[in-house]
């Protein structure tokens, strides 16, 4: 049985911390679950770490229904959580109803993630009267990269911070289940936490959060050119995967690769038998 809204309640009640992490593929997917990753997001960012956008303004909602498909499938007990697109559901409550309800319908997806504040939450309210969860994503919006003049810390001044407490109190009032906090000040993501309900993600934002999510090619070394402040690379699979690939070169080269392991050899005589049947008869 998959992970629940209840459960991720239950570990904010018991002061459980947990960890979040992003997930693309099956394959991915079934190494975070099998390591007891409570909840998987199928990110839009997806589109800078696997599609190679400079931002996450390019994502389809196509885009994500395929992935979360894979996510899905390569995955058990973890709950999966499908990120909605830039302008898959700005437009109308109507348009975010039909994207939310194809990514439960059609990619299995048992909740999505939205960005947005005060001004979304009619939006989340609805979503949530239709039994579609819903969770919020405050502070550092990369759909709104452009807006904010970069990726940049949020919350800094007391006018801000008060701001985005404000989104934080709105979003759980229209219903979310748990709201992403990135990059803000740990003070204010402690100050988030104590005051909602529910369960907040930290991203860049503290270890005062009830969980903390993070980008999984960052945590993995799998990006070396550019490791995100927040983040923290716990193996080096980029380096470790270009030396495997300079091994298999050279084994192939050498004539080192494929060895017997790795081939098939006729028997004896069979091979004798094709031998002469092949001879030239001159």
């Amino acid at each position: 049985m998959r992970v629940t809204i209840a459960d991720l309640f239950q570990a904010k009640r018991e002061r459980r911390r947990f960890a979040a992490l992003t997930a693309y593929d099956a394959v991915s997917a079934g190494i975070l679950d099998s390591a007891g990753i409570p909840l998987l997001l199928v990110g839009d960012s997806l589109g800078m770490v696997v599609l190679g956008h400079e931002t996450t303004l390019p994502v389809t909602l196509e885009d994500i229904l395929h992935h979360t498909r894979a996510v899905v499938r390569g995955s058990r007990r973890a709950m999966v959580v499908a990120d909605l697109p830039f302008m898959t559901y700005q437009i109308s409550i109507e348009q975010a109803m039909s994207s939310a309800a194809r990514c439960l319908q059609e990619a299995g997806a048992q909740a999505v993630k939205l960005e947005g504040g005060r001004s979304i939450s009619p939006t989340v309210r609805r979503l949530t009267e239709a039994g579609i969860p819903v969770m919020g994503h405050i502070g550092l919006t990369p759909q709104s990269v452009h807006q904010l003049s970069g990726f940049r810390v949020q919350g800094k001044t007391a006018a801000r911070a008060k701001e985005i407490l404000a989104d934080a109190q709105a979003l759980e009032s229209a219903g979310a289940f748990s709201v992403v906090l990135e990059c803000i000040p740990t003070e204010l993501a402690g100050l988030i936490t104590e005051r909602l309900s529910i369960p907040t993600l930290g991203i860049g934002a503290g270890p005062l959060c009830d969980a903390e999510i993070q980008v999984t090619s960052d945590i993995l070394g799998w990006t070396p050119a550019f490791v995100p402040r927040h983040a923290r690379a716990y193996a080096q699979l980029a380096k470790d995967a270009a030396t495997a690939v300079e091994r298999f070169q050279s084994d192939v080269a050498s004539r080192a690769f494929p060895g017997p392991e790795q081939s098939t050899a006729l028997a004896p005589e069979v091979a004798a038998a094709l031998r002469d049947g092949l001879a030239d008869p001159t």
